[in-house]
């Protein structure tokens, strides 16, 4: 699907706050709010729009570290498995497979170092993991929820 600017427009002002009103949004982009309703409701068809959901600040929940895990796995590991496998540790709230030596790239959040000592021994313990690295992250930088073109 192809977005035209009203689109982009939307969708900016969604990834800004998802609560904004279509009324609001529509006065933003020059139209009425069934009109913005109808957009939203094709970019969710088509996919573009995935859903809606909160933000939550991690230490606000007591988990206060944050960790860069490589991933090495043996033979060639299908990414399927990888993300069955990693979904089952709450800790791991991210995953993707990359270029590079590492197979896949997570990002872990725990309470603290002792948990996530914890859970880097669990995600080791997986059949087909040869070798973690990990980096522990001191401070967030930037943070977006999404880039726009």
């Amino acid at each position: 699907m192809r977005l035209d600017d009203i689109d982009q427009q939307i969708v900016a002002h969604l990834t800004r706050d998802a609560r904004t009103t279509f009324r609001s949004i529509g006065e933003a982009v020059g139209l009425s709010a069934p009109a913005v309703k109808r957009r939203v409701d094709r970019l969710q068809d088509a996919g573009v729009i995935e859903g809606f959901t909160t933000v939550v600040d991690p230490s606000a929940l007591g988990w206060t570290v944050e960790a860069f895990v490589e991933l090495f796995c043996e033979g060639r590991t299908p990414p399927a498995r990888i993300r069955s496998a990693m979904s089952r540790h709450l800790e791991v709230v991210a995953a993707y497979t990359v270029t590079g030596e590492a197979d896949a790239m997570l990002l872990v959040r725990t309470a603290d170092t002792r948990h996530l000592e914890d859970a880097l021994e669990r995600i080791r313990s997986e059949p087909f993991v040869t070798q973690t690295r990990s980096v522990v992250v001191l401070s967030r930088l930037i943070e977006r929820p999404s880039a726009l073109p």
